[in-house]
């Protein structure tokens, strides 16, 4: 199960509202790399895929692939403000390390989420 803060909830909602896609929901996924071993991303989803995981957690719903699902269980969307405007991360407990950055998120279809680190 993943929970999303209702803060974050209300921000999503007003990002699909934006795009007229009140009917779509947030893809969350596990990728490889990165400093902890994986980046989390987000994107907007018209709808599920094959085989595709789905949640609802305040009226957001959620997909996620069966990959990623294994490292996101328990996981929980927020949305944090900061000096430089306003993020989505990913609280993961069972990540067990954290880079201290939260993943970015892009609406664009097909646009790489995350951020590319070099260490």
């Amino acid at each position: 199960m993943i929970n999303v803060t209702s803060g974050a909830a209300s921000k999503i909602t007003e990002l699909l509202a934006e795009e007229q896609k009140q009917n779509s929901g947030l893809r969350v996924f596990v990728q490889g790399g990165g400093c902890s071993g994986f980046q989390y991303g987000l994107m907007i989803e018209e709808g599920e895929g094959v085989g595709d995981q789905v949640f609802e957690s305040n009226g957001i719903r959620l997909f996620v692939d069966p990959i990623s699902i294994r490292y996101l269980k328990g996981a929980e969307v927020d949305f944090v403000e900061t000096v430089t405007g306003g993020g989505f991360t990913i609280k993961n407990p069972n990540a067990v390390s954290t880079c201290g950055c939260g993943s970015s998120f892009t609406t664009e279809e097909g646009a790489a989420a995350g951020h590319g680190h070099s260490h």
